[in-house]
């Protein structure tokens, strides 16, 4: 493993594609780079989990519908989404929502209706060839090996004046903050989110921005904005 004194060949990055990223951070079992535009910190390429590693760990979560904390800890993202949706039935999208889909429960309670995939757990691709209302993505983002594919995707997805929302720690300021950051030692967890990253898509893609709490988004597209 190289460290910040004798880097690797540095990567673009999988978000804005910006070839010129710089080293930011190593430990003990990766190194991880900033972007300056979107400010995007990712780890390197050759610290990636193959399909079967990553899930693997994945298997090893316990997401059960009915534990009230985990429900708990949904509404974080479930009730500032549902205050913003209005009280018309609409059509949402959970997308990663993992072994033990439970927000969609919280969110139908609300009167919406929404359908779960998950490129793992449930990989139904006819999921991904309507448009929504809402998209919602619950710790997931973060495990984005190339998050541009994923945000083009939830743009084909997503109806103008449609609401995504968001749960995923946001990136400390400072480095050193990030190097205590037990976010980052989660060998799944290898995009790691900046508020200004929200705020760069959300200027580049036409989308209004509200930054709810450390790891709550929510972002209304732009009525207005027509992708082909």
């Amino acid at each position: 493993m190289s460290d910040l004194r004798n880097p690797v060949q540095p990567d673009a990055c999988p978000l804005c594609q910006h070839p010129a990223t710089t080293p930011y951070y190593t430990d003990k079992t990766r190194q991880y780079w900033h972007c300056p535009v979107c400010q995007l910190v990712f780890a390197s390429r050759q610290s990636l989990l193959s399909n079967d590693a990553e899930l693997a760990i994945y298997q090893q979560h316990q997401n059960d519908p009915s534990d009230a904390g985990y429900r708990h800890f949904l509404n974080k993202l479930a009730a500032p989404l549902l205050q913003r949706l209005g009280p018309q039935a609409l059509q949402g999208l959970d997308f990663g929502a993992g072994p033990g889909p439970t927000l969609y429960l919280l969110l139908e309670e609300g009167g919406h209706q929404v359908s779960n995939y998950d490129p793992y757990f449930a990989p139904d691709a006819t999921l991904l060839e309507r448009q929504y209302d809402f998209i919602c993505s619950t710790e997931a983002i973060e495990h984005f090996y190339q998050p541009a594919l994923e945000w083009q995707l939830w743009l084909d997805l997503l109806k103008p004046g449609g609401w995504l929302g968001l749960m995923t720690r946001l990136r400390p300021q400072q480095v050193e903050d990030f190097s205590r950051w037990h976010y980052k030692n989660d060998p799944t967890h290898v995009s790691f989110f900046h508020a200004k990253t929200f705020e760069w898509l959300a200027k580049r893609d036409g989308f209004s921005l509200e930054i709810i709490g450390p790891d709550v988004v929510i972002m209304q597209r732009c009525v207005a904005t027509v992708y082909s």
